[in-house]
């Protein structure tokens, strides 16, 4: 019996040993962290009033602006938006695409809370997103985004106001 347990034990022990050294060779990627700012205006946006109560609709909308890093890259941000909203308050879904100089991409969806003025104007957003995919450098990117919105009211002929948003990116990208 003695002689079977150390049989026995040999191979779990050198298993587990193979383990550990395989696991220690792999390189682990880092979570990087950047902050952001981010100012955008709306190009289009088209909302369809819903009878149920007063002030509810639904619609569409696009904005587009800059993104500046705390690194100091700055990128070009295309935001495109579903809205279920009453009276600008509600929620939102959107895909956020960010390119970068030199042509790298990463795409993050994202899910908003809008709130607004008692006049029922847009005036700021929280948000919640994850990346979904990346292009270029940011092949294989994973992470996530949040951030707030702070609108100003529509200009005449401004299909929605321009925001200013703060935010904070927290992603990973695989081992070369």
């Amino acid at each position: 019996m003695a002689i079977r347990r150390g049989f026995m034990g040999l191979p779990i022990a050198s298993i587990i040993l193979i383990g550990i050294v395989f696991l220690g060779s792999v390189p682990q990627a880092t979570a990087e962290t950047l902050t952001f700012k981010m100012l955008t205006h709306g190009t289009k946006a088209e909302m369809v009033p819903i009878a149920d109560v007063e002030g509810h609709v639904i619609g569409v909308s696009v904005r587009e602006g800059v993104t500046v890093f705390d690194n100091g890259e700055w990128v070009w941000t295309k935001g495109s938006f579903m809205h279920d909203m009453i009276k600008g308050v509600g929620a939102t879904d959107a895909y956020f695409t960010f390119t970068f100089l030199d042509g790298s991409t990463f795409i993050a969806r994202a899910k908003g809370t809008a709130e607004a003025t008692p006049q029922g104007v847009i005036s700021a957003y929280k948000w919640t997103s994850d990346i979904i995919n990346g292009t270029g450098r940011f092949q294989g990117i994973k992470g996530t985004i949040t951030f707030s919105s702070k609108f100003l009211p529509p200009e005449k002929g401004e299909p929605v106001g321009k925001a200013l948003a703060e935010g904070t990116l927290v992603y990973t990208l695989p081992s070369k």
